[in-house]
């Protein structure tokens, strides 16, 4: 079962679209397994985005990343990653298809409502950096049952 990382980020929170991005990947079949809101340090933003470094957006993306709280989530289900990064659509909002979360809430191409792990390897990566291995939880529909 693939994970992912999938963050709020800064115009998403303020803009209030958290249930608007809950309620889909929930819709979509994903399973939440961690959830923290947070506000990103710069120099975490930078170790977060380091491979973007030298970039011509670095800089607007970093600080961006850090002028509000983000929501951190992280999601588990078959095909997750490539699944959620068609949910979000593409990076630059104006050109994201229609109906996706990007399209539907996002201003341009760094207001953009949302990060995504682009592959199984940065999910592995990302979900670490804000989540601790018990902060991550396994359950199923049944569970609560049983309580």
């Amino acid at each position: 079962m693939e994970r992912t990382c999938i963050l709020v980020k800064p115009d998403g929170v303020c803009k209030r679209h958290v249930g608007d991005v809950l309620i889909r990947f929930e819709k979509s079949g994903f399973k939440l397994i961690g959830m923290k809101m947070l506000r990103l340090k710069r120099a975490e933003a930078e170790v977060f985005y380091e491979e973007h470094k030298g970039r011509p957006f670095y800089e607007g993306l970093v600080g961006f990343m850090t002028s509000a709280p983000i929501l951190a989530t992280a999601w588990e289900g078959p095909n997750v990653v490539l699944a959620a990064r068609a949910l979000l659509g593409a990076t630059d909002a104006a050109k994201a298809e229609a109906g996706t979360l990007r399209r539907d809430f996002g201003t341009d191409n760094r207001r953009n409502l949302l990060h995504g792990s682009d592959s199984v390897k940065s999910a592995e990566r990302e979900l670490p950096f804000f989540f601790k291995p018990d902060e991550l939880f396994s359950y199923t529909e049944s569970d609560w049952h049983n309580a």
